[in-house]
């Protein structure tokens, strides 16, 4: 097992037997003696690092912060700041929790559950903001998500990764394959929103429409699971060779992953039920909220791991993290909201965005494949991505 950088605590006695019983739910190897097994147990558990600690307790200071605030008061914006800490807190125990599954699944398993459970509180959120009535953040949620991971998080992970190592390769062919699929899924994205531009006869049947491009980007999505779920099978990731072995037992990680998902959907609703007052008292308009505020709080998981892997060095593996959170949520979460809106009763959701919307995508989209086409990139690419990102985002803060 490669060592850890990190420095080692020992685990307290209630957590070690907790620990303990995972570990024996997970298996125990033919021909390990009881004695033996006990003394690898202690010596997994005693390899849970500083930051595992932070990560866990943090998040359970977070989420105990978020529930005081939202049921014993103390202002909306307090309480809105707690719950957006709160859900950071949670995505980075999922990225933890998925890191420590580690290629037990496979590689292309595990970088796909990667990308689909960094976009769940999003979900969460996204889908008690319909419940409320807030369509429009939704829909600036939905875009900003795609803006930014294009533009932001791509950008520091170029800027990161190029100040501390220079020029990183992004491995040009699989960079292209995914950058021509994203261009694909933000292009039947937004097709209902040009029939309402261009006023043409579809824009009489936006409902429906949608409800049609939804079902086939979910199709398409489906279509390509397969070759996503085999990538990386013939041969290791460059991840895996740098990459320190799981530390964590299956149920220990399985068993956080599923605890952290159930608290950030009660999160989620504690967040969305402060966005509204906050946003009054702070004078945010809809579209800044969503496209920011919203979109970032969501993506917490691409804006750590992301960055994280940049300056280990392993850009080829913070790219495909990076660049496949908006690819799913253009070919999924998209779609999923939209048919789970109609579904469940909640304020109906289409893909009819706003002409400013969709021009700040379409930048990002053609941005992004131009400066990764080539399988480099650099910190002087990054910093231009951020910069259009801070633009854009200026852009709407008065609505």
């Amino acid at each position: 097992m490669a060592q850890s950088n990190y420095t080692v605590w020992r685990t307290p006695p209630l957590l070690l037997s907790l620990l303990r019983t995972a570990e024996m739910l997970t298996g125990r190897p033919r021909g390990v003696s009881t004695g033996t097994m006990s003394h690898m147990s202690t010596d997994v558990t005693r390899t849970l690092v500083r930051s595992d600690f932070i990560v866990i307790g943090g998040g359970a200071v977070a989420v105990v912060l978020a529930a005081v605030t939202r049921f014993a008061g103390g202002g909306a914006v307090l309480a809105f700041l707690c719950a957006a800490f709160a859900v950071t807190l949670l995505a980075s125990l999922v990225a933890r929790s998925v890191e420590q599954l580690g290629d037990r699944f496979g590689p292309g398993a595990t970088g796909v559950l990667q990308s689909a459970l960094g976009n769940l509180p999003e979900l969460f959120i996204a889908l008690f903001a319909l419940r409320a009535g807030l369509v429009d953040v939704v829909k600036a949620a939905l875009i900003g998500s795609i803006l930014a991971n294009l533009l932001l998080v791509l950008g520091l992970c170029f800027v990161v990764g190029g100040l501390k190592h220079g020029t990183q390769k992004l491995d040009s062919e699989r960079a292209r394959s995914i950058i021509v699929l994203m261009v694909l899924s933000v292009a039947a994205l937004v097709l209902p929103s040009l029939a309402h531009l261009v006023h043409a006869p579809a824009s009489q049947h936006e409902n429906t429409l949608s409800l049609i491009v939804s079902g086939i980007l979910l199709l398409l999505f489906v279509l390509t699971l397969p070759a996503s779920l085999r990538r990386g099978a013939g041969k290791p990731l460059e991840a895996s060779m740098q990459q320190e072995a799981p530390r964590w037992p299956i149920a220990l990680a399985v068993g956080l992953l599923a605890v952290a998902a159930l608290l950030a959907a009660f999160v989620s609703e504690w967040f969305v039920h402060a966005l509204e007052p906050a946003m009054a008292t702070l004078h945010i308009s809809d579209a800044f909220a969503g496209l920011v505020i919203v979109a970032i709080a969501g993506n917490a998981i691409e804006n750590v791991v992301g960055v994280q892997l940049a300056a280990r060095n392993r850009s080829e593996y913070a790219f495909s993290v990076v660049i496949n959170s908006p690819l799913q949520i253009a070919l999924v979460l998209a779609p999923a909201l939209v048919i789970l809106s109609h579904v469940l009763g909640f304020a109906a959701l289409t893909l009819v965005f706003s002409p400013m919307l969709i021009v700040s995508v379409a930048i990002a989209v053609i941005l992004s494949a131009f400066i990764t086409f080539d399988g480099e990139s650099n910190w002087v690419e990054g910093a231009a991505l951020i910069a259009v990102y801070v633009i854009i985002a200026a852009s709407f803060w008065w609505g």
